[in-house]
């Protein structure tokens, strides 16, 4: 059975969403799962852009067929080859042999790497140019390392929308309303967004930050993603979230404690300081077991809050693995631009405080505000003062 929503007039949402796949990349736990967004538009000629994951093909298919409604299809406009978005594209082929692939020259490569050939028919595309479908005159504009470097977007300037690729993106899956502004978008939200950007985009804040000079120069009335709502209003504060992430800028002025222990001691004297910020006034902290909380979670609290507590025990004389793997996470998605304070422990030669500000003095623009504090074994009751003093070092700086 078709299930179809129409966007406006002659654009129609042909998408599908799927709940049961758990991580999507096979590393990003997903439970709310994830919608692989797919429009078309229809004119004198008809137009597919993108088509979606092979998870959902059934449905992707009936709704093409229900969207076309007897017509032909003229072109599938592919803005990135990433399987989620383009593993069904050969098959689609088959169903449409009419079609003409619009793409890159890049994403045509990719297209033989995939699938072994390129479509019979191929036009690729670069920066400016346009493909008119009768009314609608199309725009295309090159978004390379947002995130594949193959990526191009779209431009409706008729009416006025961006097809945004994975661009304005979020995890989770559709439950009927596909416009941001039919949800509490800021509530039930924006955490998957935040999430999604920083672990599948966020490495790229220079090229992300390119696109957004590309937009501001357009007049938007409408994003269509790859990925969740579509957005029809409101599209400044969320364009304003995606500068802010891009530019490594914190979204908040506030705590976020992370730590790694072993039998709950290093967590003690994590817990601890968390009670001596709020006793200083401090609001918000958000506190986070590394061994328990998956890293595309801890990643994304990085990126939101301006100040973060590592506290990490010593494990075979190094930073303890989860922690460890925490702070590779932060180096490669080009965490910066934040205050950082320290614990270590270790019963007998701690070491990890020492490693911790090694791997942190590799990142950029990172400052470690106060002595890194040291525990053997346990928090002392004689140590307090030098917790109160890191206490005060952070809450300083706020």
């Amino acid at each position: 059975m078709q299930n179809i929503q129409k966007i406006h007039e002659n654009l129609i949402y042909v998408g599908a969403s799927d709940r049961r796949t758990a991580l999507f990349e096979n590393v990003y736990p997903i439970p709310r799962g994830v919608s692989y967004n797919s429009y078309v538009l229809l004119d004198e000629k008809t137009a597919l852009f993108d088509t979606t994951d092979a998870s959902v093909a059934s449905q992707f298919f009936e709704n093409v067929q229900a969207a076309l409604a007897g017509r032909k299809l003229d072109y599938v406009v592919v803005h990135h080859m990433e399987p989620d978005h383009a593993a069904t594209l050969m098959d689609l082929l088959l169903r449409h042999p009419e079609a003409t692939v619009v793409c890159t020259a890049k994403a045509a490569q990719m297209m033989e790497q995939f699938f072994g050939s390129k479509p019979a028919q191929l036009q690729a595309v670069k920066e400016g140019d346009t493909l008119s479908l009768g009314r609608h005159n199309l725009v295309f504009t090159m978004a390379p390392m947002v995130h594949w470097p193959e990526v191009m977007m779209t431009y409706d300037q008729t009416d006025k929308v961006l097809f945004s690729a994975d661009a304005f993106g979020t995890f989770g899956a559709l439950s009927g309303n596909l416009f941001a502004d039919e949800v509490d978008f800021e509530r039930e939200w924006l955490d998957d967004a935040r999430r999604y950007f920083v672990n599948i985009v966020g490495k790229y804040g220079l090229q992300v930050q390119n696109v957004l000079k590309k937009a501001a120069a357009l007049d938007i009335k409408m994003i269509c993603p790859l990925h969740g709502p579509v957005w029809r209003s409101n599209l400044e504060w969320f364009i304003g979230k995606h500068d802010l992430w891009s530019r490594y800028e914190p979204e908040d002025r506030g705590v976020v404690i992370i730590y790694g222990s072993i039998y709950g001691h290093t967590e003690a004297a994590a817990m601890r300081l968390g009670t001596l910020l709020a006793q200083r006034g401090i609001k918000n902290i958000k506190a986070y077991d590394a061994s328990h909380t998956h890293a595309s979670k801890l990643v994304a609290e990085c990126f939101r809050a301006s100040h973060v507590v590592l506290a990490s025990s010593t494990y075979n004389n190094g930073i303890f693995t989860p922690m460890e793997n925490l702070l590779a996470d932060l180096k490669a998605h080009a965490w910066q631009r934040r205050t950082v304070a320290l614990i270590e422990n270790g019963s007998w030669a701690a070491q990890s405080g020492k490693l911790m500000r090694a791997e942190l003095e590799q990142m950029k623009d990172i400052t470690i505000v106060g002595d890194t504090l040291s525990l053997k074994s346990a928090l002392q009751p004689s140590q307090e003062e030098q917790l109160a003093a890191l206490a005060d070092a952070l809450a300083a700086t706020l």
